[in-house]
């Protein structure tokens, strides 16, 4: 079985509190784009675990060990499933790396949602099942929402979740300068500043109509991702001048950012100029909207 993990891309994040146990209390509108990692599940005696892809290289050390106490989140969320469902973990899990760590596009909890994805079929669990539920959850906090890969607003500390009116497909290019970014280090640089949860419209209407809210909304964590990474602020940049850019941000907490444009044909313009610019740069024309899972 081979399940698709795609990037999730935060439109807009802004930090509504600071909660007791020290996390922030967000509100972000989030979407998911036709580029992302894959995982591939095949029978096997014992448990099994594989890397490879253009970014396979990123991933070392405990990252790709195969037991139980593993680092990876996608060996640990397979673990814990046949444990929680008295399941022997008989499967070779393949992990074809695609997306840059440290990004703030989820390509961990994405990972690790595809593989549970994939593991409810092959074992015949309910993909709602509450033991599922509180898998993902304990996961991370993108995970439930990378599990369902669907357009939502994102509440609570990132883990609550909810469906929001159909939103237009948008054409956009993800740049990563090449330098992660963790989601502590930006988070400890949060200026305190709260705000108000955003009013979203009962319709989203066109793209110019979606493009217009989101010029009025911000991402909160792009000042710390930038102390921490200043390459940032040149994607921004570079991105900003594209030909059709109608919009730039960074992504969730980390060092990914993207552009908005009007049509494919922009995005993907804009993408060979980055490209040719910045060799170093990752760079990729996506769509952001629907995703298959296989």
């Amino acid at each position: 079985m081979r399940v698709f993990a795609p990037a999730k891309v935060n439109l807009y994040l802004h930090v509504t509190n600071k909660l007791r146990n020290g996390y922030h209390a967000l509100d972000s509108l989030v979407m998911f784009a036709d580029v992302g990692d894959e995982i591939e599940i095949t029978r096997s005696d014992e448990f099994q675990f594989t890397i490879d892809g253009p970014l396979a290289h990123s991933l070392k050390g405990r990252d790709i060990d195969a037991g139980p106490q593993s680092g990876n989140l996608v060996v640990k969320a397979a673990w814990r499933l046949a444990r929680l469902f008295d399941r022997m973990p008989d499967v070779a899990v393949r992990l074809t790396k695609n997306l840059p760590l440290g990004a703030g596009i989820g390509g961990g909890s994405a990972d690790a949602a595809a593989v549970i994805w994939g593991l409810c079929s092959i074992w015949d669990i309910a993909r709602d099942d509450a033991r599922v539920v509180d898998l993902l959850a304990s996961l991370g906090a993108d995970v439930p929402v990378c599990f369902a890969a669907m357009s939502a607003r994102i509440k609570g500390v990132g883990d609550v979740f909810e469906a929001v009116p159909a939103l237009p497909e948008l054409s956009c290019v993800l740049v990563h300068p090449g330098k992660p970014c963790g989601t502590v280090d930006v988070f400890q640089r949060y200026d305190g500043r709260f705000r108000e949860m955003v009013a979203l419209p009962k319709s989203f209407g066109t793209y110019e109509t979606l493009i217009m809210l989101l010029k009025r909304c911000n991402n909160d964590l792009r000042d710390g991702a930038i102390s921490f990474v200043p390459e940032i602020d040149n994607v921004l940049q570079a991105l900003t001048v594209q030909d059709g850019c109608d919009l730039a941000r960074i992504s969730g907490s980390g060092s990914c950012c993207f552009g908005l444009f009007a049509d494919n044909a922009l995005a993907q313009d804009a993408a060979q100029a980055l490209q040719d610019d910045n060799p170093d740069w990752w760079v990729r024309a996506a769509t952001l909207g629907s995703v298959e899972r296989y």
